[in-house]
């Protein structure tokens, strides 16, 4: 039974790496859950700069409308080894039935290994809106305008 706060959501586990055992919330106010480098080989070394799409070994069906999935990076993987979602964050559209990759970049000045089975990357489920497009030639005007980029100071 879904609450508010919960989506139901298919799984179909592609790899031995990821089953229903591995793929789940890590504690009960986990805002996401797990994502692992399911990979062929032991491991993945990233030069600095260096980025590789790891597959995860699951794809999703997401049941409910104006749900999405986001893959972003994990807080420790990416503060302590300089390990984070190439493109900042991952969309999943809720119509996609592929397997989930991750695109991990290496921004660290050393080299960093990947191994097998680790955990990369955090799938988090958030709703999203679809716009209704509606032409104008003007916007109603607002005390900011077009200001941005700093327009209001540092401090």
């Amino acid at each position: 039974m879904s609450t508010n706060y919960e989506v139901d959501v298919k799984v179909k586990f592609l790899s031995n790496l990821c089953t229903p055992e591995n793929f789940h919330y890590a504690t009960p106010y986990s805002a996401g859950i797990d994502l692992r480098a399911c990979i062929d080989q032991d491991q993945i070394v990233l030069a600095p700069g260096q980025r590789y799409a790891f597959p995860t070994g699951v794809a999703i069906e997401i049941t409910k409308r104006g749900i999405a999935a986001f893959v972003f990076s994990r807080s420790g993987l990416g503060t302590k080894e300089g390990l984070v979602v190439s493109q900042g964050v991952g969309v999943i559209d809720p119509d996609y039935r592929g397997e989930i990759i991750v695109s991990l970049l290496n921004t660290s000045k050393e080299q960093r290994i990947v191994s097998r089975g680790q955990r990369i990357a955090q799938l988090v489920f958030m709703p999203v809106y679809t716009a209704n497009i509606i032409p104008v030639s003007n916007l109603t005007p607002t005390q900011r305008g077009a200001g941005g980029f700093g327009h209001t100071g540092k401090i």
